[in-house]
């Protein structure tokens, strides 16, 4: 297994050095030279696997061998030890069409946690054995900063810093991120949007000599070992609502913002998954939606929602399906990407169109209908979806009667309690969070300027 860029100007690498390198060095994403097949005959022997067992049979698909066994299966159970559930993604029946994928079961209580948990155990396996510094860089809409601080914190030879936008994401998803004690932790809070950090952190990345000199390596979904490991969801989700109905037509829904996500349940399929097409949820930063119904990707004006994970107008993960769509052409992808770079967007052939619109559905959810979508499951069926979750649910139309829904819920309601109250809903809150309040919180408040931050990582890795 070798890893290429979406831009085709790479030479193949491995496993640990594409997850080493994070951004590829060509300014491009890293993804799987070829894409294994899983015949059905060995869906059928992963059926019963434990989530940890079935881990490893998918990982190990992709590692090369550069991750002996033995360590592989270990760096997974020290991973998913700190989950709150035995089956670590679990599925909950809402009714007899929907089912809700819990994926906020980790320490952090967001979905994140599924990769991030993992990445940092990877690292520290990294650091040590092949005896590489890591000083990871990555910017968050809220919930990665706080997976990908957990993952990381306190281990020996990892610096970690994360750029967050300054008061643009929940009250709880700050606290998470700002309340560590721990000397490796650094937090940037950006006076701008989430697409601000992110930008700066791919500048910063795609300096080859700024990526040597300061041993910089990345944490957000750029880094395609977060693509792999939720991956392994999507097929365990399958077995589980299977093991009820057997016969089950799954379209899963998949709230959506920097189209990490959904491409790894859309590689999931690559390898032989059979669902059928999933559903794209976005809310008013709808440039996803867009691209779907009409092949133009370009940004609008950003808007703040009740959903601000989702909160973003560029979409990194992007590149890596259009290399698909794009036959595994990386020049093409280039001539793409400088396109879009030049003049701010992207306009995608008729035929492509076709393409994208058989892989994928959409649907754009603003905030009436986000909260009214929380407020009829909360009566309805006692059970409360966070205003991302929301998103994905409320994409569910009368039409898909004769298809069971398998919504991805991303997120603990307890992390975005304003929205809650807002739709007169009280919620109790887990201690882990509830106990945020009363820490002290460390971060440094800056200006939305590349040099601040390169100053403050310099001072930080030095």
């Amino acid at each position: 297994m070798q890893y290429v860029s979406t831009r085709g100007a790479l030479e193949p690498c491995g496993f640990v050095d594409a997850f080493l390198m994070g951004l590829a060095d060509d300014g491009g994403l890293l993804v799987p030279e070829t894409i294994p097949y899983v015949e059905k005959s060995t869906l059928e022997k992963w059926r019963t696997l434990s989530y940890q067992d079935l881990a490893f049979e998918i990982l190990s698909l992709y590692t090369n061998n550069e991750v002996a066994d033995e360590d592989l299966k270990k760096l997974i159970q020290e991973s998913y030890a700190t989950f709150r559930h035995e089956h670590i993604t679990p599925i909950k029946k809402i009714n007899d069409t929907l089912y809700i994928l819990e994926l906020f079961h980790g320490p952090t209580f967001a979905f994140k946690d599924i990769a991030l948990q993992l990445i940092g155990n990877l690292y520290r396996h990294v650091s040590k054995d092949h005896e590489h510094i890591i000083h990871i860089i990555g910017a968050t809409s809220g919930d990665t900063g706080a997976a990908a601080i957990e993952g990381v914190r306190g281990k020996e030879g990892i610096k970690i810093c994360i750029l967050h936008p300054h008061e643009k994401v929940s009250k709880v998803q700050e606290l998470q991120m700002t309340t560590t004690a721990d000397e490796n932790v650094l937090n940037l809070s950006v006076r701008g949007n989430f697409d601000d950090c992110q930008r700066m952190v791919k500048q910063i990345l795609s300096n080859p000599d700024w990526k040597e000199q300061y041993h910089l390596r990345a944490v957000n979904s750029i880094n395609i070992v977060r693509i792999l490991a939720q991956m392994i969801y999507y097929f365990y989700a399958y077995f589980r609502v299977c093991e009820q109905n057997k016969d089950a037509e799954l379209q899963f829904h998949v709230p959506s913002g920097n189209f990490g996500d959904i491409f790894a349940g859309y590689l999931a399929k690559k390898m032989g998954l059979p669902v059928g097409p999933m559903l794209l949820a976005t809310n008013e930063n709808d440039i996803l939606h867009r691209f779907v119904q009409t092949g133009l990707y370009e940004p609008t004006t950003f808007k703040q929602t009740y959903s601000p994970a989702m909160d973003i107008q560029i979409a990194s993960n992007f590149e890596r399906y259009l290399y698909y769509l794009c036959e595994e052409n990386g020049q093409t992808v280039a001539d793409y990407m400088q396109h879009f770079q030049q003049h701010g967007n992207i306009k995608i052939e008729e035929h492509k169109l076709n393409i994208v619109q058989k892989d994928f559905l959409s649907a754009s959810i603003h905030k009436n209908p986000c909260m009214d979508t929380i407020k009829h499951y909360y009566r309805e069926y006692d059970y409360l979806l966070d205003p991302h979750t929301a998103c994905g649910v409320a994409a569910i139309e009368d039409d898909t009667k004769d298809k069971t829904i398998v919504s991805l819920a991303t997120a603990h309601p307890a992390k975005f309690d304003d929205v809650i109250a807002r739709c007169d809903i009280e919620q109790s809150f887990p201690q882990e969070i509830a106990q945020l309040e009363h820490k002290a919180q460390q971060m440094d408040i800056i200006d939305n300027d590349l040099e601040q931050v390169i100053t403050k990582i310099t001072q930080f890795f030095a």
